[in-house]
């Protein structure tokens, strides 16, 4: 972290996390780099054979093979088990493999997780139909309803498994009840927190034992590369998660890991400016007359405001959903995808946590797998907009949506 190699690990816990932001990673190389070397390298070379089979064996810390670790891909590691307050990190090459590795890792046949029905629909498809046809039992609960979850848990359950906000409708749970409840039942429990991401809400420190990342959204930041990982203790990594990564390859790129790692330099700054753009965005949709309901724990009409606040720093993210009003779900869709279809300076894309303000159209994209009854349990409506709010200046963002709104008044 500094030119002398020292205090790293106090660093860690005394520092701020925008100064962790910028300079947690691994030591400098020989050339005394400042902005973090990209290694692209496959292989390794040994000192000598005995070294070499060490390192394999895993008796001695060192680089063997790009399978297994990178220093690129180590400092972003490092990076974000700093900001996140884990003693570890392991990362993936993409946020929905760090779902599959964890799983992976982590059960077996015969074992249960408990989520939310609210949860991203391709999550929902991976446990609830990819993981079954390997035996993996699911239970999939409303998101706020502690009770649920409580009621949901059997003796064979080993994950709880929640997204806080959900992906499209931002509906919280309580992390530290549903840590208290993981730990009672002698279970595991993991946080998507992507949309939130340490900036703004920080799962291990309220009880959570797994962190989960999508380093494809905010993380990243500009929508650039793919990118996931989890969080953790250094224990959970090494006897569960490195062995299944070793075997299954979903291994992180070094060069993006590289994006990303320059990603985490800016992401408060970027969270912070696009959440107060949001914040304005969602007061304007709630009091246009050709919206039916607006989606945003920022709102103190969201019914988890309260929470948001607590749990979420202060922040309702930059993350936002909205109805159209409609008398049909046919209408309702045909005017969704008409706001969509206005567009002219804003961008319909299926990604989030871009600079770019995105828009999209949850049903028929992320979670166009599900079946109608999936949809309808997870609150998705064919008149939904879900719309990751960028850095664009405000008045720009409330024309171009306008431009479609303001035709069904």
């Amino acid at each position: 972290m500094d030119d002398d190699k020292k205090g790293d690990k106090k660093s860690a816990k005394t520092l701020h996390h925008n100064t962790l932001a910028v300079r947690s990673s691994v030591e400098r190389s020989q050339f005394g780099e400042n902005s973090e070397a990209l290694f692209l390298t496959s292989g390794y070379v040994q000192p000598t054979a005995e070294t070499s089979a060490r390192r394999f064996s895993g008796d001695e810390e060192g680089f063997t093979y790009g399978r297994y670790g990178n220093p690129t891909v180590a400092s972003f590691e490092k990076r974000l088990a700093d900001l996140e307050g884990a003693e570890a990190c392991i990362s993936t090459a993409s946020g929905m493999s760090a779902i599959l590795m964890m799983c992976l890792g982590l059960l077996k046949s015969g074992d249960h997780i408990v989520c939310s029905q609210s949860m991203f629909g391709s999550t929902i498809k991976l446990i609830g139909t990819d993981l079954a046809k390997f035996g993996v039992e699911s239970t999939f609960v409303p998101q706020a309803d502690t009770d649920a979850w409580r009621n949901a848990v059997k003796p064979n359950s080993k994950l709880l498994f929640a997204e806080t906000p959900t992906n499209p409708l931002t509906t919280l749970c309580d992390i530290q009840q549903l840590a208290s409840l993981a730990r009672d039942a002698g279970a595991l429990l993991c946080v998507d927190n992507c949309f939130a991401t340490p900036v703004l809400q920080r799962p291990l420190s309220l009880g959570a034992d797994i962190v989960m990342h999508s380093g494809t959204k905010y993380l990243d930041g500009q929508g650039r590369v793919m990118a996931g990982a989890l969080c953790t203790k250094e224990e959970i990594i090494r006897n569960s998660l490195t062995p299944t990564l070793k075997s299954s390859g979903m291994t992180l790129a070094p060069f993006n890991a590289w994006v990303v790692l320059k990603g985490l330099e800016t992401l408060d700054i970027r969270m912070t400016a696009q959440a107060s753009r949001a914040l304005s965005l969602a007061k304007w949709l709630e009091e246009h007359p050709a919206v039916k309901r607006v989606y945003y724990p920022g709102l103190s009409s969201h019914p988890q405001h309260e929470l948001a606040m607590a749990q979420q720093n202060g922040s309702g993210g930059a993350i936002l959903s909205f109805e159209v009003r409609a008398e049909c779900a046919t209408q309702a869709r045909a005017r969704a995808f008409y706001v969509l279809d206005m567009l002219t300076t804003l961008s319909l894309c299926t990604n989030l946590g871009d600079t770019k303000t995105l828009l999209s159209h949850p049903a028929s994209t992320s979670h166009g797998r599900l079946t109608e009854e999936q949809r309808q349990m997870a609150g998705i409506t064919q008149g939904l907009i879900r719309v990751s709010v960028g850095l664009e200046y405000l008045e720009d963002i409330k024309e171009d949506i306008s431009r479609g709104l303001d035709s069904f008044t």
